[in-house]
């Protein structure tokens, strides 16, 4: 059994059911998951136990998550459970989709300026404000994810 701190373990549950629209118990798998600091995995009966679930209820929320691609599965060679782990690569997939969102955002904000075709100082300024927060944060984000 994995040692959790419950208090964090509540507000990672509420922030990642949120972040990631996710069902509770998916949520607290997830969060649970997270703790798994040495990724030696999670086997299913674990799960059963820990949140005292149905099997089928545990089982649909681990596939929710596996196609979600937030978790992962393997097997260890001297046994045929499979364990569950957090998938490493997905805050990189995850940041990726924020940057195509923000890029499509951004050339919407173009067409929509370029529509409008305003000629008031404050609406350039509100568009060069805009198109400048997503430029920023679009190349903060990609500047980031080279890092990993």
């Amino acid at each position: 059994m994995i040692e959790i701190d419950k208090d964090l373990f509540c507000d990672m549950v509420k922030f990642y059911g949120e972040a990631f629209h996710l069902p509770p118990l998916a949520a607290k798998i997830y969060s649970y998951l997270i703790f798994d600091f040495d990724r030696n995995g999670v086997a299913f009966d674990e799960f059963v136990d820990i949140f005292a679930a149905s099997k089928s209820s545990i089982s649909s929320n681990l596939n929710l998550l596996l196609n979600l691609n937030i978790i992962t599965d393997f097997n260890k060679i001297d046994e045929r459970k499979r364990f569950f782990v957090m998938n490493e690569k997905y805050m990189k997939v995850r940041f990726e989709e924020i940057i195509v969102k923000m890029e499509r955002e951004l050339l919407i904000l173009d067409k929509l300026k370029s529509f409008r075709n305003p000629t008031d100082e404050n609406s350039l300024r509100k568009f060069a404000i805009y198109s400048n927060l997503f430029n920023k944060n679009i190349a903060n984000i990609k500047d980031s994810l080279d890092q990993l």
